[in-house]
């Protein structure tokens, strides 16, 4: 597995490395000896998987609260999505920033997005899916977001007509610095 960090600190584009023959191919998507020896500390405690019927719908961008902020493993198995990370750690050099991969099933591609970082997809194509194991139990009264258009961060998604968006995601409150978490 090759693990590249991105310019937030904790925050890495991880490639397995398939073997190939003439059957397909295998590869590793998960190795805890390989996540130690870059001194990440993931334990999956649930795994996640979600369905975008529809090309432009956007998830996110959620993070869970202390004290169950939660460690994520991003994978598109199906289709192909835009992923973002929005830095929410106020210790952080990076407060605020966010950055953008495209993750698909062709290029195999991961992220891992560590505590009290923010995540969110868009689909690129229809009926794609998405799975993540994460490091904590889901804790709906701890569950936060950011609204996905949120002017403070000027997310330029890919699809910007015919955005699906659910109701909880629309009505995530607007971002400041001195947002609580």
């Amino acid at each position: 597995m090759k693990f590249t960090e991105t310019e937030i600190s904790g925050v890495y584009i991880i490639e397995p490395e398939p073997k190939n023959d003439h059957r397909g191919y295998f590869e590793r998507i998960y190795c805890l000896d390989e996540f130690n020896r870059k001194r990440i500390n993931f334990k999956i405690a649930q795994m996640n998987r979600s369905l975008s019927f529809r090309k432009g719908t956007i998830r996110g961008i959620h993070m869970q609260k202390s004290p169950k902020s939660e460690d994520k493993l991003i994978s598109c198995i199906q289709g192909a999505v835009f992923d973002v990370v929005i830095d929410l750690r106020e210790e952080s050099k990076t407060f605020g920033k966010w950055i953008g991969n495209t993750l698909s099933f062709e290029n195999k591609k991961m992220v891992f997005v560590p505590k009290d970082v923010a995540h969110g997809t868009q689909s690129l194509q229809d009926n794609t899916v998405v799975q993540y194991p994460v490091s904590e139990f889901y804790s709906p009264e701890l569950a936060t977001g950011i609204r996905w258009n949120d002017p403070y961060f000027k997310i330029t998604w890919p699809i910007q007509e015919n955005v699906i968006v659910s109701d909880i995601d629309a009505s995530w409150q607007l971002f400041s610095p001195h947002h609580e978490k």
